[in-house]
């Protein structure tokens, strides 16, 4: 279910055994019940995004609970599937600040060049949103998160929302660049994350650091 490079690191750094307690812990609480993402998908983020290609960090909280909706992206839909408000208001800002339309609520293209779209959470069950809190997935991807900052340089961490800013901790700011907005969630988009320019930042981060920029258009 891991690629090679994540697993890797996750078994020299002794949380291999803490997955493997967080999935069966999801499936106790799961019997008869229906839990998103897919199983096969719930490390697609990773996956996708090995830990060698980071240069962007968006965090979600926890997968979203609809029919269809989550593909194991935070903000990520299915295409084909009802777009989500907040993923809506962040190809608002998108538009805004780059000028880019996006037709396609699936991310995997952009996360492919190296944003890996965590949530904090990895998975939920339908129609119950933060139902898996508290199951071991903090542990892991707060691990995931001091991992790359530690380790890495140059990176870009996009936190929205209190949760996600909650992380900011965690992160080494004299090493990686840190943007944070309030939620683009109706509830708060307007109060901050709309004009917060975060893929323009990103991008100007990224070439100033001698590193090729993100297509968010892909």
């Amino acid at each position: 279910m891991l690629n090679d490079d994540w697993l890797q690191i996750f078994k020299d750094n002794n949380i291999y055994d803490d997955i493997k307690s967080t999935l069966s812990k999801v499936r106790d609480v799961s019997s008869g019940k229906e839990i998103y993402p897919a199983e096969n998908n719930i490390f697609r983020a990773l996956n996708l995004t090995p830990f060698k290609n980071v240069k962007v960090v968006i965090l979600g909280q926890d997968p979203y609970h609809g029919e269809n909706e989550a593909n194991g992206l935070a903000f990520s839909i299915n295409n084909g599937v009802r777009i989500t408000p907040s993923l809506r208001n962040i190809f608002k800002e998108l538009k805004n600040d780059l000028g880019i339309i996006r037709n396609s609520t699936d991310l995997t293209e952009i996360a492919k060049q190296g944003v890996l779209f965590l949530n904090t959470i990895l998975t939920v069950e339908k129609d119950r949103p933060l139902s898996h809190q508290n199951l071991g997935w903090e542990k892991i991807t707060d691990f995931i998160i001091k991992y790359i900052s530690d380790n890495k340089e140059g990176v870009v961490f996009i936190l929205w929302g209190n949760n996600a800013r909650s992380k900011k901790a965690l992160i080494n700011q004299k090493r990686n660049l840190v943007i944070e907005s309030n939620h683009p969630s109706p509830l708060s988009a307007s109060r901050g994350f709309f004009g917060s320019k975060p893929f323009s930042k990103t991008n100007a981060y990224l070439k100033e650091k001698n590193q090729s920029i993100i297509d968010w258009s892909l």
